[in-house]
């Protein structure tokens, strides 16, 4: 199964934004996203893609959501797909992140 995680947009450039994701920063593209994105917005991350921008009304119940998949299932394949897509970002921005459902959440 394939998920998205959310992250909140530092900036744009173009077609490119700077997303935090619990702590870690990343490039994402933004070909695919179905609405224009500017700073503060919240994302719906997919291997590197933009693919949902996240209504205002449903940022703070999709955060809680993530917080409590990543810190209450632990053996659960979903839990598991997260954590490895926060880690792969981890990793390409050479790390220096928190552990996901560690902090105090994408959102500030």
């Amino acid at each position: 199964m394939c998920l998205g995680v959310p992250g909140r947009v530092l900036a744009v450039n173009g077609l490119v934004a700077i997303v935090d994701f619990w702590g870690v920063t990343r490039e994402v593209r933004l070909e695919l996203v179905d609405q224009p994105v500017a700073p503060g917005d919240y994302i719906l991350n997919h291997v590197g893609y933009a693919i949902r921008r996240i209504p205002q009304d449903d940022i703070q119940e999709t955060l809680a959501l993530y917080e409590q998949l990543l810190e209450s299932a632990q053996d659960d394949l979903m839990a598991a797909d997260v954590r490895s897509e926060v880690q792969a970002t981890g990793d390409q921005t050479g790390g220096g992140g928190r552990k996901a459902g560690g902090g105090t959440g994408a959102n500030g």
